[in-house]
């Protein structure tokens, strides 16, 4: 990991609500059945120079990346796009009884990847780089 001078963090924790359901389809344990969890997330941001008024990153900025978080994870059935009952949680959807979102990967560990890609993008575009 890259070490820089300067160092902010902001956190989303369960105040916000961001509970999904999922399932390991590849798991030979109670995983592979649809299950939910209670999800808060950290970003630790960092930078060399802070910008002109003293700050690491503009939190104001990252409103896109709280309503990322929320169109992600809150109360959605979130699948992988593998899973090979895909087509029918997908017509849980058509059906009104979920809200679905396809991913390349399930699991806090690929939530984690798929959130840290995303407030990378908007950290080098909030602050050109």
């Amino acid at each position: 990991m890259r070490e820089f001078k300067y160092y902010s963090t902001k956190t989303y924790g369960h105040e916000e609500g961001l509970s999904c359901t999922f399932r390991q389809a590849g798991a030979v344990s109670h995983c592979n059945l649809l299950h939910g969890y209670a999800l808060s997330f950290s970003f630790k941001f960092g930078c060399e120079q802070l910008d002109d008024k003293n700050w690491v990153i503009d939190f104001g900025g990252l409103k896109q990346l709280k309503e990322w978080l929320k169109e992600s994870f809150d109360h959605k059935l979130v699948v992988a796009k593998d899973d090979p009952q895909i087509q029918r949680i997908l017509k849980l959807e058509e059906e009104g009884l979920a809200e679905v979102v396809v991913v390349n990967g399930v699991g806090c560990e690929k939530f984690s990847e798929q959130a840290f890609h995303f407030a990378d993008a908007l950290a080098r575009e909030l602050t050109g780089g």
